[in-house]
């Protein structure tokens, strides 16, 4: 009888850009205060990549960090995925240039375009590829420099995003890992959030970044994430036989405290055994669930055994949880 494989985390890590902005920055060129933010998101700072520092910089960054954590060389790497919304260049894909930054040749690179869900959709594929036996060492990262993308005026979109990255090795594993992971989207609902720039569409010459720029219908978004993240977490549960209780630790995507508070409610969880690090970081999109990951096990609350439930909703939309023994 072959014996079940899963993919667990060896190794994780993360990169913050050294420059922080708080509320009280933003408050100095938009109209807006650390109050309205702190009350309405519980974001209290973020940071920001500097001029030159690229998503690959960032990425290359937290990789190295998980790398050097879980005792993995370059060399040894049979997959990259990279989950990002802002890559470097429109091709070669950020995986490629991360690959070659790291001396990974050889291994397949790619990336995954899933918003702020693109970190979970990326340990999805690599889950997948390691469950398949076309893989035993991958490198999953969520990297963003999507304050890149913002609009400075607009302090319905400004106060919230920030830049970052974080970053797992998983390896192949018979006794422990990912259980299940659970993907869903929505296109019709794009317009509440979204960039209506692209390569085929939405140029708009003499626009300054030829009219890139966030645009979300805020009170519809987060109604939307309420519900979604509610039906993915019932899902999770149900999959697995669990009960909600069962869960040691839920490391949510960071967009609002709001709905962080939320979702934990539906679990019946105490927030100190939320990872919440939102205050700290803004929405860094795809990278703040590996981040959250990362920090909640450098400080030794999260422990080898233990039961995580990953999840992440972002524009697209896009949703989707993975539920894994630590």
């Amino acid at each position: 009888m072959t014996q079940q494989v899963f993919a667990r985390i060896a190794g994780t890590g993360s990169y913050l850009p050294s420059k922080v902005l708080t509320n009280d920055d933003l408050a100095r060129f938009v109209d807006t205060s650390d109050e309205w933010i702190s009350a309405r998101t519980g974001i209290r700072q973020r940071h920001v990549a500097a001029e030159g520092e690229t998503t690959c910089d960032l990425a290359y960054h937290a990789a190295t960090r998980a790398m050097e954590a879980a005792g993995v060389t370059a060399d040894e790497l049979d997959l990259i995925v990279v989950g990002t919304t802002t890559p470097d260049l429109i091709f070669p894909s950020t995986a490629c240039l991360l690959q070659a930054r790291l001396g990974a040749s050889g291994c397949g690179a790619f990336d995954v375009n899933a918003a702020c869900s693109g970190f979970i959709y990326g340990l999805t594929v690599a889950d997948k590829f390691i469950r398949g036996g076309n893989a035993r060492t991958a490198l999953v990262v969520g990297s963003e420099t999507l304050t890149r993308m913002l609009d400075w005026s607009d302090r319905s979109t400004c106060v919230l995003f920030g830049d970052g990255a974080g970053a797992v090795v998983l390896k192949a594993d018979h006794e422990t890992g990912i259980l299940s992971t659970h993907l869903h989207a929505d296109g019709a609902k794009k317009e509440l959030l979204w960039n209506p720039v692209g390569v085929s569409a939405g140029f708009k010459p003499g626009e300054p970044n030829a009219g890139v720029r966030v645009l979300m219908t805020g009170n519809e978004v987060f109604k939307h994430a309420v519900k979604a993240l509610d039906s993915v977490v019932e899902e999770t549960l149900e999959a697995n036989g669990l009960d909600r209780h069962d869960i040691d630790w839920l490391i949510p995507h960071q967009a609002n405290l709001r709905i962080i508070e939320a979702t934990a409610k539906r679990l019946d969880m105490p927030m100190d055994r939320v990872i919440v690090t939102v205050d700290r970081h803004g929405n860094t999109s795809s990278g703040s669930v590996p981040l959250a990951l990362d920090e909640a096990i450098r400080s030794g609350r999260v422990q080898r055994g233990q039961l995580l439930l990953l999840e992440a909703f972002g524009g697209g939309f896009t949703w989707g949880s993975a539920l894994l023994r630590y």
